[in-house]
């Protein structure tokens, strides 16, 4: 009974921890726009919004197990398609979202049908090629997409009643679609088709044995993947209100990938802190070197790898494990209760009590001598 309460203690204060965890962490989300200036605001905002693309890629490579070096194609999908939606039909932007996050999650079912017979590198190979390709595909609709121009769309203007500035409102309303974003991923884990993927990604065979359809799990890995690129692309549309093809290179899908990894992979911390490695050690990497940021920016990603190889998300873990295991280790004497130290040891004398005497006393010689009752007589040679 007494573990009983003790286990149902734990849970509670883990639960109370968690919460007081989370209400910090939204209050200073909140006051983050009013305490930063603009273009650290903006930065934020484009935090947040990474985050949601690095969400849905650690769906598919993270708790899937499959490999995708074409995010970026996804990505840049959801930004076309409401940059098309807002230049060419003159629709409002919170309207473009459904549409990029349904167009998108029909392009990501579309595309894991590969996943079926691939894995591993061939897999990687087959992505990386749709996001290498697309770009040059985005040049030649030029009267869709603008071509090699782009599209200019106006920016996600705030109300009136609000009275926040325009970089104010985007992040606040970029927060929000990230919160509903992270929660929905969170709620998606947690159901069967988060226990599926696991599942196919620890064993294959395993998971078929018990009843796991492969083929949809896997393809809706892709889906649902795809759609959090395309809302992602969608954010960026409003927030930056200008696309082009350049923007969405096969570079970008690399990055993507390695910010997943740097933020920790099937964690659900782990894309944010990924986002922020996205957004920020490249404009470190540019002050710390203008002629070869690259070279910085590999660099880090190598020094992080090395002191975190599970991610950003794994490393208080791993230096709690470090920390308990250089503390000095309790002997056994401090083990022993006050009572214990206090007692007298009284077992060897209890011992000796309790078991026959085993005292020798000097031998006489005529006991010795003596013959026992009942032996024969003795020879005169004896």
């Amino acid at each position: 009974m007494s573990t009983i309460v003790a286990t149902l203690g734990t849970d509670r204060s883990r639960r109370l921890r968690a919460a007081l965890t989370v209400l910090l962490a939204a209050a200073l989300a909140v006051g983050a726009p009013f305490y930063f200036a603009p273009f650290q605001v903006f930065q934020l905002t484009m935090v947040l919004l990474y985050a949601v693309a690095l969400a849905g890629l650690n769906l598919l490579v993270g708790f899937g197990g499959q490999i995708s070096l074409g995010h970026g194609a996804f990505f840049a999908a959801g930004a076309y398609t409401a940059a098309v939606m807002l230049d060419r039909y003159d629709i409002g932007h919170l309207a473009t979202l459904p549409v990029a996050a349904a167009g998108c999650f029909l392009l990501g079912l579309g595309f894991g049908v590969p996943a079926l017979r691939l894995r591993g590198l061939y897999l990687a190979l087959v992505t990386l090629a749709f996001a290498v390709f697309l770009p040059p595909l985005l040049k030649r609709l030029e009267p869709v997409t603008g071509g090699s121009m782009g599209l200019t769309v106006d920016k996600l203007q705030p109300p009136a009643w609000s009275g926040l500035a325009e970089d104010q409102w985007m992040y606040f309303v970029v927060l929000a679609v990230t919160a509903v974003a992270l929660l929905l991923a969170r709620n998606l884990l947690r159901s069967r088709v988060g226990r599926a993927l696991l599942a196919v990604r620890d064993n294959e065979s395993a998971a078929e044995v018990m009843g796991v359809r492969l083929a949809l799990h896997k393809t809706l890995a892709f889906a649902w993947s795809a759609m959090f690129a395309g809302v992602a692309g969608c954010l960026y549309t409003w927030v930056i209100g200008f696309v082009s093809p350049d923007s969405f290179s096969f570079v970008l899908s690399i990055t993507l990938l390695a910010g997943l990894v740097v933020g920790g992979l099937a964690s659900l911390y782990g894309p944010l802190l990924g986002a922020a490695f996205v957004m920020y050690v490249p404009s470190v990497s540019q002050d710390v070197s203008e002629a070869a940021p690259g070279v910085v920016f590999g660099l880090l990603i190598i020094a992080v790898m090395f002191v975190a190889p599970t991610g950003l998300a794994g490393l208080p873990g791993r230096v709690r494990a470090a920390v308990a295991d250089r503390l000095p280790r309790t002997t056994a004497g401090l083990d022993r209760t006050p009572e214990t130290e206090s007692a007298p040891d009284t077992e060897p004398e209890s011992r000796a009590a309790s078991e026959p005497s085993a005292t020798v006393t000097p031998a006489d010689p005529a006991v010795v001598d003596a013959e026992p009752v009942g032996a024969p007589p003795r020879t005169e040679k004896e």
